[in-house]
């Protein structure tokens, strides 16, 4: 099972949300929402080879951490993973638009220049820019656009461009994300849970729940749970020698 989208060091015991997760088998990839935050939470991964690190600056704290992008940039070196980064445009952090771009671009120059990163992107109310971006910076790496929530034409036009996609419990409840996903090219999607951010109830996700948007995935795509298994899986092998590792993991 994988979960390609979490945020490990911010649950309340991420020891233990790392060990759980290795007892259970799951491929996790663990992002980060801050340069500083990186290395820490890649000495939490250290023991379990299921467990990768992605280097992040959240473009909902980018006007605050927009300091950290020279740490950012001596860090990348030491991942093929940049995550969570992305633009957002809801109405709280519009006024801080131009800041979010300055940073997505430095990112996104900073992974082409490494020889191209894999990045899982968040895009909230954001799609049109980020695929914009992603444009201009062709080289930058393989992009996973994290619980996509933009326009069905939005979703094409990602598709078209190359993007994957990765869904989870929290999105496939609602009718508009299992129609996007239902849209997504099958040999381009990932499960996350974007725990502890999101929630069963009140209770924060956790990488083992992956298994119910695998679940979901399988009834969208009108196949066994055995079969959604095997082309996730697929997937993330396809999507793993695409940046090779020659680099710390």
């Amino acid at each position: 099972m994988i979960d390609f989208h979490c945020h490990l060091d911010l649950y309340p015991d991420p020891q233990l949300a790392a060990e759980d997760a290795d007892r259970a088998r799951i491929y996790v990839l663990s992002v980060t929402t801050t340069p500083k935050a990186w290395r820490k939470t890649a000495e939490l991964a250290k023991p379990y080879s299921r467990i990768r690190t992605a280097l992040g600056l959240h473009p909902e704290i980018a006007h605050e951490r927009i300091g950290e992008l020279a740490l950012f940039e001596v860090l990348a070196p030491e991942t093929r993973y940049f995550g969570e980064i992305g633009l957002d445009g809801s109405a709280e952090y519009r006024a801080f638009q131009e800041i979010q771009a300055k940073v997505f671009d430095f990112i996104l120059r900073t992974a082409a220049k490494a020889g191209g990163r894999i990045m899982t992107i968040h895009s909230r109310n954001a799609a049109s820019a980020v695929l914009t971006s992603l444009r201009q910076h062709p080289d930058a790496g393989v992009p996973i656009l994290h619980w996509f929530s933009g326009s069905p034409s939005e979703l094409d036009a990602a598709s078209r461009q190359g993007c994957w996609f990765s869904v989870g419990p929290a999105m496939l409840r609602s009718k508009k994300g299992r129609e996007l996903a239902a849209r997504m090219p099958r040999d381009r999607v990932l499960t996350e849970t974007d725990g502890p951010f999101a929630k069963d109830k009140s209770r924060p996700l956790q990488p083992a729940d992956a298994w119910v948007a695998v679940d979901e995935l399988a009834t969208i795509w009108g196949v066994s749970g055995e079969a959604a298994q095997a082309q996730l899986a697929t997937n993330l092998r396809r999507l793993t020698v695409a940046i090779p590792e020659n680099i710390a993991p």
